[in-house]
Formats: structure tokens, C-alpha cells, sequence
């Protein structure tokens, strides 16, 4: 049976250690440029709504600020609503109305 290395079995390890540790820092960092951006975001939605109200408040009227391409921001950023199915909704029925379950 050979003999095992010890040492060259340890920098075997760490640099498998190494390469793991490598990507799930990457991963660390790529999330974390995720919630700046996110942040960054949120900060200049608030300052285009502050901006939106100081343009209305010196005289622009909402119809005139759509005209010119500047909706208001919570008119741009509508979500369209969820929807939501039941499980019976999923069920396969034959024409009785009786499901292929049952």
C-alpha cells in the first residue's frame, strides 16, 4: 500500500476548501449588489414622487406632466393583481361534473 502524504493531502483539501469558499463568496456578493441596487432604487423612486409633487405644487397639472411623458410614478409602477386558483380548479372532471378523483 503506498504511503500517504499528509501534507499534500492537506493542500488537496484547501484548495478544494478554496475553490468552494471562492463561489459562495461571489454569491455573498452578487446578493449584496442586489440590495443596493434595490436601495439605490427605492431612493430615487422617492425622490422622482418629491419631485412629481413640487412640479404639480408650481403649477404643472397631472393631464399637462402626462402629455410631456412625465406620469406620475405610481401610475407607471401599477402591479397587475394576483391570481389565485383553487385546487378544485385543477382537477380533471368528466362531464357530470364529478372529478376523475372521486
Amino acid at each position: 500500500m503506498p504511503t500517504i502524504d499528509i501534507e499534500q493531502t492537506r493542500n488537496q483539501a484547501r484548495a478544494l476548501l478554496d475553490s468552494r469558499i471562492e463561489s459562495v463568496t461571489n454569491l455573498v456578493k452578487a446578493r449584496q449588489r442586489i440590495t443596493d441596487l434595490r436601495e439605490q432604487l427605492a431612493d430615487a423612486e422617492r425622490e422622482d414622487k418629491r419631485a412629481y409633487v413640487r412640479a404639480t405644487k408650481d403649477g404643472w397639472s397631472p393631464e399637462e406632466l402626462k402629455k410631456l411623458g412625465l406620469e406620475s410614478g405610481a401610475a407607471t409602477r401599477r402591479r397587475k393583481p394576483a391570481t389565485t386558483r383553487t385546487s378544485d380548479d385543477n382537477s380533471p372532471s368528466t362531464d357530470d361534473g364529478v372529478t376523475a378523483a372521486e
